[in-house]
């Protein structure tokens, strides 16, 4: 097949739409639903970041896109008891392509909310009762056993996106776009990430883990595949706070960092122990755990919000709480597409837990940024490789 028609492109006005190929097949066979512009650039984007951080890491790998950036990516590893609890993981044990999408929705459920999801490995039986009862547009993989498409196929009332991607594609090296009816063209970014690209430390402190060392190429692949300006935070095998398409760095940096604490107040004792009535979704236990943890939570939920998901008013979570709380997230990996103009973005990432960075350097300021990093120990590689993705 070398044309695909869509129903219309980024917004319902344009039309006509479709994808094609000047030369070769299409690399996509559509096994359910009718994919739409925006789900096929996740769904290509996706493929690519899951594809790379399998050949990286040796891991199935997953990843949960929301307008052509990642809300999460993640390995399969397995998920310990808090983690399910956090990410709404009811099973005993998952399969490792399953783990690896229970990890990337977990990292931030409000943004994957309507996700399309791509995967390195066939699509199984766990995997797809796991997608099944998410809010999600789609799901991209090599492969899908006969059972996990059944199951996927009863989703949306039969009108869920499933799409498999043929796993030897190689794509032409150079690629095209049109803007304003003036085509560009480049080569493809064919940059191979690999552990050889932390090893030019510019810090005191020289001493990156191995575990620490698949976070940041977690982080850094993940970042080759989002809107730049972006930064990630990674742990334990996946992203944990994405910030992408900001306009100045240390916005990126506050944002992710945003993200990671939530994921880690998310683990918080009075969390866990929220009273939800019976009955709550997913997506709104979501959004009531956002507002308690958030900064104005008590207010909200004096008002009277409380009482939609609760069965009792929850008992304050008091910044010095959540201060004393977040001092136990340590050990973070953080990536970023281009350098720190400032050590600002450090002096930021410390709070969030962060020990070890990535980073191109290149910036008059590496000095200050280096300094900074040894106020507090940290451990910074010089990657010398921008990777600005738009």
């Amino acid at each position: 097949m070398k044309e695909l028609e869509l129903k219309y492109g980024c917004n319902p006005n344009q039309k006509p739409a479709r994808i094609y190929m000047e030369q070769g097949d299409i690399p996509i066979e559509v096994l359910n639903g009718r994919p739409g512009y925006i789900n096929l650039l996740d769904a290509f984007n996706g493929y690519q970041l899951v594809k790379e951080l399998k050949e990286a890491t040796g891991l199935p790998a997953a990843t949960s896109f929301k307008h052509v950036s990642p809300a999460g990516a993640a390995v399969g590893l397995p998920l310990n008891e808090v983690e399910k609890k956090i990410y709404w993981v009811k099973e005993d044990s998952l399969s490792p392509i399953a783990s690896a999408y229970a990890r990337a929705r977990g990292a931030d459920r409000m943004s994957s909310f309507g996700d399309f999801i791509a995967l390195s490995d066939e699509c199984d039986v766990d995997t797809a009762k796991l997608i099944k009862r998410e809010v999600s547009d789609g799901v991209v993989a090599p492969s899908f056993t006969e059972e996990a498409l059944n199951i996927l196929k009863e989703k949306k009332k039969g009108n869920y996106c499933v799409i498999r991607i043929d796993p030897s594609y190689k794509p032409a090296d150079i690629e095209h776009k049109m803007v304003y009816g003036v085509t560009f063209e480049q080569n493809r970014n064919n940059l191979h990430i690999s552990r050889d690209m932390f090893k030019d430390i510019v810090t005191k402190n020289k001493n990156i883990p191995d575990n620490a060392v698949t976070d940041l190429l977690i982080a850094m692949i993940t970042l080759k595949y989002t809107q730049s300006n972006s930064v990630c935070y990674c742990k334990d095998g996946q992203a944990i706070g994405i910030g992408a398409g900001q306009q100045s760095r240390i916005h990126c940096t506050r944002l992710a960092g945003q993200k990671a604490d939530n994921w880690f107040l998310r683990q918080s004792p009075k969390v866990l122990n929220l009273p939800f009535k019976e009955g709550i979704g997913r997506p709104n236990r979501d959004n009531a755990i956002d507002v308690y943890i958030g900064t104005d939570s008590y207010e909200v939920l004096e008002d009277g919000a409380w009482e939609r998901f609760f069965t009792e008013r929850p008992e304050e979570f008091t910044l010095e709480e959540k201060r004393e709380w977040l001092k136990k997230l340590t050990g973070v990996s953080l990536g970023s597409d281009a350098f720190f103009p400032f050590g600002d973005n450090i002096e930021r990432a410390h709070r969030s837990g962060v020990s070890y960075i990535a980073e191109p350097g290149g910036s008059v300021r590496d000095d200050d940024v280096i300094a900074t990093c040894d106020k507090y120990d940290i451990a910074m590689a010089f990657t010398g490789i921008r990777l600005f993705h738009h």
